[in-house]
């Protein structure tokens, strides 16, 4: 189960990974066609901007799922260090538990945000805004998949004993 659940994270990991990369290069390239369009041209597209904020809202969502299945959060950790092993195992099942109680408050609050503003679409793409609002719920079931792998890896396989 534990070794799935692995398998799970590390595929879902690569297709988000592989995702925020085209986004971010398709974020780029829209910014600086708006630059060019500005100010070589003097004549602004319309779409860019809030194209660009919507991918920068996706990319920030997805992003941070790819940098919690790294451990690249920052944090601290001067207690943690100077726990004995025992302990420390313990804080790590905490953190995980935790991490998992609040990735659930993200879907349940983010769909619930998703389908209020359902009937909204956005001024300048005319998209409704569910698609963009979408990406909490999303990224929380993503971060969730990490969250159990991680927390299934430190039940059944200790830092000692991986």
């Amino acid at each position: 189960m534990t070794d799935r659940l692995g398998r799970i994270s590390r595929c879902l990991n690569l297709w988000v990974e592989n995702l925020v990369c085209v986004m971010g290069i398709c974020m780029a390239v829209i910014v600086a066609a708006q630059v060019f369009s500005r100010y070589v041209l003097n004549s602004s597209l319309f779409w860019s901007e809030e194209t660009a904020r919507f991918l920068l809202v996706w990319l920030t969502f997805l992003g941070a799922s790819v940098a919690y299945y790294y451990g690249a959060h920052p944090g601290v950790d001067v207690l943690y260090r100077r726990l004995p092993p025992g302990l420390q195992h313990g804080a790590n099942l905490l953190v995980h538990g935790a991490s998992l109680f609040l990735f659930t408050l993200m879907v349940i609050h983010g769909t619930q945000f998703a389908f209020f503003v359902r009937h909204q679409i956005t001024p300048a793409l005319s998209l409704p805004k569910w698609l963009i609002m979408g990406v909490v719920p999303l990224s929380g079931m993503i971060f969730w998949v990490h969250g159990l792998a991680f927390l299934s890896r430190e039940l059944f396989f200790p830092k000692g004993k991986r």
